[in-house]
């Protein structure tokens, strides 16, 4: 059974720890900042990847620190993304975190997750969030290609008219629902 709660984070409004600067940190921090190039990102790992280090002239938001993880780098942190080679570092930072409250993911485990990263269409404004529940992120990674070559480009015009149609409804929040909803029905 699926029980996952789907959310959207303003994740530039958080501070995130992302632990590895491996192939997996990458993939992590490049997910962060692909969907946010705000996001604040601190990075701890004893060894980064160059592609990781080239990321930061690009995004002001992105820190590295090359140390090995401590306890004391989840000060003032809001999530954390776990991506180590070494399983005993992954769950000794799921822990951490769980005595602090902080939620975590680690990479390829799900039981230690609170939450999982999901695939991500993007046209404009549009995002799908796709997700299987941790058990397959290879499929949601292919779903999520078929699902981008068969959106169209014009989404984005089509949402723009939209929001200016919703700001010049009037009425009470109902009424607006009831002419969007009948407006939509194209889209069946």
């Amino acid at each position: 059974m699926n029980t996952l709660f789907p959310i959207f984070v303003k994740i530039e409004n958080l501070h995130t720890l992302v632990v590895g600067g491996g192939y997996v940190g990458l993939e992590k921090v490049t997910a962060l900042l692909g969907n946010s190039p705000a996001a604040r990102i601190t990075l701890v790992a004893p060894e980064i990847r160059t592609e990781i280090e080239e990321l930061t002239h690009r995004y002001p938001g992105l820190t590295l620190l090359r140390e090995i993880y401590q306890p004391n780098h989840l000060t003032d942190k809001d999530l954390v993304i776990v991506g180590t080679n070494d399983k005993a570092v992954n769950r000794q930072v799921q822990q951490d975190c769980k005595s602090l409250k902080i939620l975590v993911n680690v990479a390829d485990t799900p039981d230690l997750c609170d939450f999982y990263l999901s695939s991500v269409v993007k046209k404009g404004d549009l995002k799908i969030a796709i997700s299987t529940n941790g058990k397959s992120p290879t499929f949601a990674k292919r779903f999520r290609e078929v699902l981008e070559e068969m959106l169209p480009d014009s989404l984005q015009e089509t949402l723009d008219n939209l929001t200016a149609i919703r700001n010049k409804l009037k009425g009470d929040f109902q009424e607006k629902l009831e002419r969007l909803n009948e407006i939509t029905k194209v889209l069946k």
